[in-house]
C-alpha cells in the first residue's frame, strides 16, 4: 500500500464538497436518490466534531468526520460521535484506505472525549457493513433521519476502556 496522510480539513472546503458530491452520487446509483440527513458545516468544527481528508501521495482519496451525537446513547457509554461522510473515492479502493480513516476517525473522536462512536449505513452498502464488523461494531437499534428505514443499518463501538465490548450473533 502507498502512503496514507489524514488531515483535518473543514466540512465546507471546496475539495471536500467535491468529494461529497461525489458519494451522494453514489448514493443516488444505490439507493435511487442522495442522503438528505441534515448536516451544518459547523457540526465538524471542533470540539462539536472533526472532519479529514485522507490523501495517498499527493491524491485525495477518502473523507470521512464524526460528530457529537448528546441524543444518542449505546453500548453504555455516555458521550457518543457519530461517523459522517465517510467515502473512498473508487479507484482506491481495495487498498486498505477505509480501515485506516476508520482507525482515525475513532482515534480523534475519543481523544475529545467519545467514549462511543456510532453510524447509521445501508443494506446496499455490504462492503461498508462488512468494514464495520470487521472493525468491531455491533447492531444497535435505528437513529437519526433513517431509522424507520427498511434498508437502514446502525452499529456502534466502544472506544473508552472499561466499556464492555458486545460481540454480535
Amino acid at each position: 500500500m502507498t502512503g496514507f496522510d489524514v488531515r483535518r480539513t473543514p466540512f465546507g472546503d471546496p475539495l471536500v464538497q467535491e468529494l461529497v458530491a461525489e458519494l451522494q452520487a453514489e448514493f443516488t446509483v444505490r439507493y435511487g436518490g442522495p442522503d438528505h440527513t441534515p448536516l451544518d458545516r459547523t457540526m465538524f468544527d471542533p470540539p462539536a466534531g472533526e472532519f479529514f481528508v485522507g490523501w495517498s501521495g499527493e491524491r485525495p482519496v477518502a473523507i470521512g468526520g464524526w460528530r457529537r451525537r448528546p441524543d444518542v446513547v449505546a453500548l453504555g457509554g455516555s458521550t457518543s460521535a457519530e461517523i459522517k461522510r465517510m467515502y473512498v473515492v473508487p479507484a482506491a479502493r481495495g487498498r486498505g484506505f477505509s480501515r485506516l480513516l476508520l482507525a482515525h476517525l475513532e482515534r480523534s473522536a475519543a481523544a475529545a472525549g467519545a467514549d462511543v462512536m456510532v453510524l447509521e449505513t445501508g443494506l446496499k452498502q455490504p462492503e461498508a457493513i462488512a468494514l464495520y464488523e470487521s472493525a468491531g461494531y455491533v447492531p444497535i437499534p435505528g437513529f437519526g433521519l433513517w431509522k424507520d428505514s427498511p434498508t437502514s443499518r446502525c452499529f456502534a463501538k466502544p472506544l473508552a476502556p472499561g466499556l464492555p465490548v458486545p460481540r454480535a450473533g
